[in-house]
């Protein structure tokens, strides 16, 4: 038996060929597949082949008017979803507004935030306080210097992650996009389905990097495979525009987010309502790719609004698809 998997940004492709000979005895704890099923032919040898074939991209969006408030109710005739510049046949839609979080508070504790550090603790403290449910969402700490590290693992335990937060302390250099790669590879593109989870990036940082082994668009990229949204959370008080600004913003957009750039903690209550309603009012599509191209590489998407023009969608830009 042979069992191939596939996975890309919200695009899941399952080949199966299963090879059972003349005498066809079940297999003793096969799981159940539900999925299309392309009916098998008999081979000379006796041998019957079964192909399975899913493939779908989804893509979980926003929309709001141009005052930023929430539209909510509006059905699956009002969207058109444009691949390559050819619109594509929506399969399935949903309005979700209660899907389980995971999400990766990711806080920079290098050398270039330390005057800022207590600024980004409190950031990530109350951006916990404001967001999470226990037994339904789940969190993970990494913190971000010369290295990525692991502080607490996805949980639900809103006391673990505080001390998480507060025994944090700054030093090094800054390895932002190896976080970003960590977070996104390693845990949050390991629960599946992973449409029936909402995954989030909240980026605590100053945006800049100084010693990731990784490159902006080799993380970004791990991010858009494991059907992740930035939300980044700016440290630049200064009132001056730098170049993490501008990596901040680039990220968030890209992915369907959105960069906030409080000056004070203040107004980190308004960002993290914003992030907070953004993750339960939300549309979720499925489409099937025409014509479909297993080439690994990234496909461009746009989803519009086809029947309001006065209306502004965020959606992630795209998806990479699987190479065969």
């Amino acid at each position: 038996m042979k069992l191939l998997w596939c996975a890309g940004l919200g695009l899941s492709v399952c080949v199966l060929s299963l090879a059972l000979w003349a005498q066809k005895t079940p297999v003793a704890g096969q799981p159940s597949l539900s999925s299309q099923q392309i009916a098998g032919q008999e081979g000379q040898e006796g041998q019957t082949s079964f192909t399975l074939d899913v493939t779908r991209v989804n893509i979980l969006f926003t929309v709001t008017d141009k005052k930023g408030r929430f539209v909510t109710d509006l059905g699956q005739n009002d969207f058109q979803i444009v691949e390559n510049k050819k619109p594509q046949i929506i399969q399935q839609f949903t309005a979700e507004s209660d899907l389980p979080l995971r999400l990766a508070v990711l806080v920079d504790t290098s050398n270039s935030i330390r005057t800022e550090f207590k600024f980004e603790q409190e950031a990530a403290i109350r951006f916990m306080q404001s967001v999470m449910r226990p037994k339904e969402d789940r969190m993970m700490l990494v913190s971000f210097d010369s290295a990525a590290e692991l502080v607490c693992d996805l949980t639900d335990n809103l006391k673990d992650l505080e001390k998480g937060i507060k025994g944090m302390r700054p030093g090094g250099g800054t390895s932002l996009y190896d976080a970003l790669y960590f977070a996104a590879k390693e845990k949050l593109m390991m629960d599946r389905p992973r449409d029936k989870f909402r995954r989030a990036i909240i980026l605590i940082s100053d945006g800049q990097d100084t010693e990731s082994r990784y490159t902006r668009d080799q993380a970004l990229e791990m991010v858009q495979k494991a059907d992740t949204v930035i939300y980044g959370i700016s440290t630049n008080t200064t009132r001056d525009s730098i170049d993490g600004d501008q990596v901040m913003r680039y990220l968030a957009e890209e992915t369907g987010g959105q960069a906030f750039f409080p000056f004070k903690v203040e107004d980190l209550d308004q960002s993290f309502e914003n992030i907070a309603n953004e993750l339960r009012h939300q549309y979720n599509i499925f489409y099937r790719p025409e014509p479909l191209k297993a080439d690994g590489l990234y496909h461009p998407v746009t989803v519009k609004v086809k029947t309001r023009k006065d209306l502004v969608v965020r959606a992630r830009k795209g998806y990479y698809a699987p190479k065969f």
